[in-house]
């Protein structure tokens, strides 16, 4: 097998700057006032818009572990082409435009780029200008392409040259995308407890590749704001504080096909009894799927204490129990099978409608999302070997019939 660390047509370092661009947004839009925004492939890899309107250009550059970046480094002057477009576009020296080049590389010691970088401040009176550095090393070029940024350059005056070069700065060694993760979560996730930073950090990302994605399909035209940013944060780190716990499966459906009339399960079979409508069953079979996989997935992630759910299903069939002798108090050996139907609709109408307002049946204080609740009712009532919930008031002395079905 090629590898591709030696293999010249492997495109790997290609592909990692197209997601290194998203990720590394969300990294610096963290670090920036909250009141900037970024647009992605927009002017240049990413534009940040700071609050009084400014506008940062940014070039990003992932490349190979041991590049260099040198006078005449394409990637350099790639990004130069871009941005005397745009400087161009805007008016100039009038413009309110700053060119950034980050990259995972780092400037050779004896290139003029070195002038670029922030430990360097660019001085006009230092030395050589750097006009006469740039012209010194294009002069020297023998590529077609620098050739022809090259008369672009040269299309402005010594002064707007020097203008423009003042306003680059180049931040090398930038994060690698691997690495990234790590310095989010370490430098803007310390108000969370370590051990839930990661699912932190994968549901912030989660939520921003689709942002980002709404943004490069058109579907989102504003820019992307540093406080959306931490506003999501804060909600995602508030679901993993004592009193919550994280939602994950909302709008989530079941990768098989939904058949309410012959799903065999039964709690479904348990609903069919009491005569529930199609669509309220599929409501059902959703809310028992979601609950289902998320009660999952918090025992994945480790968050819930031992022996959480087993107390939780116990408050939730003692208050179960108690609305049921009420439901069924005046109901009589001979009542019709009519009135029993309806005494079960009333108690799972209860059940779907009215627990949600009882604070102390939910899980945890702040997990107030309806599946949880409901879809831990149908769990209780497809438990093995005997449901701890029923609807129908003679379903234990049908539950032979019943089991049948459901086989």
């Amino acid at each position: 097998m090629t590898d591709p660390t030696t293999d010249k047509y492997s495109a790997r370092e290609q592909g990692l700057g197209y997601i290194y661009q998203p990720r590394l947004a969300l990294l610096h839009l963290l670090q920036l006032p909250e009141n900037t925004a970024v647009f992605l492939e927009k002017d240049d890899d990413l534009d940040f818009i700071d609050g009084d309107g400014g506008k940062s250009l940014a070039s990003l550059k992932h490349k190979a572990v041991g590049d260099r970046l040198t006078d005449l480094s394409i990637d350099f002057w790639k990004s130069v082409n871009i941005w005397l477009v745009r400087y161009k576009r805007d008016g100039g020296a009038e413009s309110n435009l700053r060119f950034f080049l980050f990259t995972t590389t780092t400037v050779s010691s004896d290139s003029f780029l070195t002038r670029f970088l922030p430990d360097h401040p660019i001085l006009s009176g230092e030395g050589a200008t750097l006009t006469a550095l740039a012209d010194a090393a294009l002069v020297k070029s023998k590529s077609k392409l620098i050739g022809q940024i090259a008369t672009g350059f040269n299309e402005l005056s010594d002064p707007e040259k020097q203008n423009f070069l003042e306003r680059i700065l180049i931040l090398d060694g930038s994060p690698r995308i691997g690495d990234i993760p790590a310095i989010i979560r370490d430098k803007h996730m310390r108000s969370i407890r370590r051990e839930h930073r990661e699912f932190v950090f994968e549901r912030l990302e989660g939520w921003w590749t689709d942002t980002v994605i709404k943004q490069l399909t058109g579907a989102r035209t504003e820019g992307i704001f540093g406080y959306e940013v931490s506003d999501r944060l804060s909600n995602f780190a508030e679901e993993y504080k004592a009193d919550n716990l994280p939602i994950t499966f909302r709008g989530m459906v079941p990768a098989e096909e939904i058949d309410t009339e012959t799903d065999p399960r039964l709690f479904v079979v348990q609903l069919r009894e009491i005569g529930i409508s199609s669509n309220r069953i599929r409501s059902a079979i959703l809310d028992y799927y979601r609950a289902f996989e998320q009660r999952s997935a918090w025992a994945r992630e480790n968050l819930l204490v031992s022996g959480e759910v087993e107390e939780y299903e116990d408050r939730l069939a003692d208050e179960w129990n108690r609305y049921k002798d009420v439901t069924f108090e005046k109901l009589k050996g001979n009542s019709a099978e009519e009135v029993l139907r309806e005494a079960g609709v009333s108690l799972y109408n209860w059940a779907e409608f009215e627990t949600g307002k009882i604070e102390s049946l939910r899980i945890r204080a702040q997990v107030t999302e309806p599946y949880v609740l409901r879809g831990s009712f149908h769990i209780l009532a497809d438990a093995t070997p005997e449901p701890r919930v029923y609807w129908h008031p003679r379903f234990f002395d049908r539950l032979g019939t019943v089991l049948g079905v459901a086989q």
